[in-house]
């Protein structure tokens, strides 16, 4: 029992206009695999950027006999049926060797177009690639097999019989093969001739010289071209091919020659073409190999073990690298292949160490040498101001430096107001995150929605984290601390049953003992003009600080929230002025001498002005001012109000009297009179 099948049913082709025949005179029972080149096992390797040598199979099988011994077969373009000097009938010139180290190309005369054997297209389908016809089938086999691309061309349609390499001109264009137009810049490279492009060098060829069903000369070609060069032409262009791939991590000029001969070989034998005495050689072979030295002292501290030298030289002769006897140790010459990869002595060592087995290196602590890590002054206050806020029940959270462009209107900020200036993001991961933000209010808001809309509506939060505004020549950034409260200030409890909501005052108490733990003094409290707070519950925080208040309710809504008290520093600017380090200072050998002071101002006078008066008159002595009491009503009259304060004095070195608090005293009182207006209550 049996079925008819075409190519593609098997994979191995596309065609399935016909079905295939077997050979006659077959048992039954064979194994098919054994009659069709049915692809075996497939191996599916990530090559990392450093090593494009391994980005054809005969790269892969030397690693592989490195690693496990297993005998490796010569290069199959050790035997090169070409020959070198000038050819007849074609020429190249390379105007721009920086990006085009090397450019080589033959030709074949009497090709006969058609399609590959199924041996080639097998080994194409299972590699992923789609057979075409046996001369671009060849140059990807070719590719597959040494790592370099080749590009062939219609001899007949190469106008002049002449390539030449240089840059495009801004505006230029190329059909490539894909049947797209192509606008080019000045720091692309193409191919052309007579009658223009008709290549992107190491991208993709043109459809103008394209290989068809009548072609019967080919113009080979194997060029190196400079890796960033292709990579940026490529991200340009939006187009990317196996050749840009392999281009962009720097290929050695070596391997031109290499995919040239094993074409030139593949050439002759499937096509039936000859090859044209001769070989365009512009640039070539490539730089002198380097030598490095490889002490077996330095093996040895670097890996923390002793590895045989006779080990060492096996690694390295199996991964091609000539090894030559030295004093101490070998003297390394670095295939060219590895050039880019290897130009150090540690890169020696670190190729001994992968084969020798990176698992039988010891754990072992490096040389510190007086080498140490520690916080920045300004990193160890960051996390000061942390612990205090995580002291105080709050969580951190790390939001997106992202945000959307919307997140100005719903904070309701002025078309003025600098913070719409926000920095576009050239290629954002979607339109909601195409902005920097330039507060991290909003960062916190979506995290309290997050916590809110699953159930979590007590929820105290804060942010550390960059904020950014588009300016010249680069953005302004700088860091900044953002607290968010929303819900109750504390569980309930039996004692406690409805704790009152967070407001204002609960998060002020936030911002002092923040500013406490820093060290950086009490805070400068003024009315806020911001548009996204609630004004009256609202203050700006000293010069150009930050802000606190309450979210305005139309603002709170548009992250579907009720309540909402929030604050935001300039982080930056607040730690410029703080002392990294804080001395000790002793509190308990003598204590406070405390008194009130009551004190009627008019109603206009903040209580942080009253407060600042009052510590800067008390000089030394006052270590502590707070206002635990107000009282209007008409014993002070209209339009004022009284402030009772609290106040505490203390010595480092005796226990205070009331003598020695009086001229203190007096002198706070002198400077409410003259600089508030205010009046001793009673």
């Amino acid at each position: 029992e049996g079925m008819i099948l075409a190519e593609d049913e098997v994979g191995i082709g596309l065609d399935h206009a016909g079905i295939m025949v077997l050979p006659r005179m077959l048992e039954p029972g064979t194994a098919l695999a054994s009659v069709l080149p049915l692809a075996s096992d497939v191996l599916e390797l990530e090559i990392t950027p450093n090593r494009p040598d391994c980005l054809g199979v005969y790269g892969v099988a030397r690693e592989l006999h490195a690693a496990t011994g297993a005998p490796l077969a010569p290069p199959p373009w050790a035997d090169d049926p070409g020959v070198p000097g000038p050819l007849a009938g074609a020429a190249a010139s390379v105007e721009c060797p920086e990006l085009c180290p090397r450019f080589t190309a033959r030709v074949f005369e009497g090709v006969a177009i058609g399609p590959s054997p199924a041996w080639l297209k097998a080994r194409l389908m299972a590699a992923g690639q789609r057979p075409i016809n046996n001369v671009v089938d060849i140059t990807n086999y070719v590719m597959l097999l040494t790592g370099q691309p080749l590009h062939a061309f219609d001899l007949q349609r190469v106008s002049g019989g002449r390539l030449n390499v240089r840059r495009a001109r801004d505006g230029e264009t190329v059909q490539t093969l894909d049947g797209s137009e192509r606008v080019l810049d000045g720091e692309m490279v193409v191919i052309e001739d007579e009658d223009g492009p008709t290549s992107i060098a190491g991208v993709m060829g043109g459809a103008r010289s394209e290989v068809s069903a009548e072609t019967t000369e080919v113009l080979l070609e194997a060029a190196t071209w400079d890796g960033p060069n292709i990579n940026r032409t490529s991200t340009a262009l939006g187009l990317r091919s196996e050749a840009s791939g392999r281009f962009e991590k720097g290929l050695a000029p070596e391997q031109a020659l290499h995919g040239l001969i094993m074409a030139s070989i593949l050439l002759c034998e499937l096509t039936g073409a000859n090859l044209a005495p001769g070989t365009i050689d512009v640039g070539g072979p490539g730089p002198a190999a380097a030598t490095l030295p490889l002490r077996a002292s330095r093996v040895r501290a670097i890996l923390g073990i002793d590895v045989p030298a006779e080990r060492q030289r096996e690694i390295l002769t199996a991964l091609d690298f000539g090894v030559a006897d030295a004093g101490d140790g070998l003297t390394v010459t670095v295939p060219a292949l590895r050039r880019r990869d290897v130009t150090r002595e540690i890169d020696v060592i670190e190729e001994v160490a992968r084969l020798y087995g990176l698992e039988r290196l010891p754990a072992t602590l490096p040389a510190r040498r007086g080498a140490y890590g520690r916080l920045s002054p300004a990193q160890r206050l960051r996390r000061r101001a942390a612990d205090a806020l995580v002291g105080r029940g709050l969580y951190e959270v790390v939001g997106w430096s992202f945000t959307d462009p919307g997140l100005a209107d719903r904070l309701r900020l002025p078309a003025e107001d600098p913070r719409r200036e926000a920095v576009v993001i050239e290629n954002p991961l979607s339109e909601d995150q195409s902005r920097l933000r330039t507060t991290v209010l909003g960062s916190l808001l979506d995290q309290v929605q997050h916590n809110a809309a699953r159930g979590n509506v007590d929820v105290a939060l804060f942010e550390i984290g960059g904020v950014y505004r588009a300016g010249e020549p680069l953005p302004h950034e700088h860091r900044a601390l953002g607290v968010a409260l929303c819900g109750r200030v504390q569980p309930p409890t039996w004692g406690v049953p409805d704790p009152p909501p967070a407001d204002l005052f609960a998060l002020k108490a936030v911002l002092e003992a923040l500013l406490d733990a820093l060290g950086a003094g009490a805070a400068e409290l003024a009315p806020s003009p911001e548009p996204f707070l609630h004004p009256g519950r609202s203050a700006v925080i000293g010069q150009d600080l930050g802000w606190i208040g309450e979210l305005h309710p139309l603002v709170a809504a548009q992250w579907d929230l009720d309540r909402v008290v929030a604050l935001e520093l300039d982080l930056d600017r607040l730690l410029a002025g703080v002392p990294a380090e804080r001395t000790f200072e002793d509190l308990i050998s003598f204590p406070a001498l405390r008194q009130d002071l009551a004190v009627v101002v008019e109603e206009a006078v903040p209580a942080a002005r009253v407060l600042e008066v009052v510590r800067r008159a008390g000089g030394a002595l006052l270590r502590e001012a707070r206002v635990f009491d107000v009282y209007r009503g008409t014993q002070v009259g209209e339009g004022r109000r009284s402030l009772a304060l609290a106040l505490a004095f203390r010595a480092a070195d005796r226990t205070l009297r009331d003598e020695d608090v009086a001229p203190v005293r007096r002198k706070i009182v002198a400077a409410l009179q003259s600089e508030l207006g205010g009046e001793l209550r009673g």
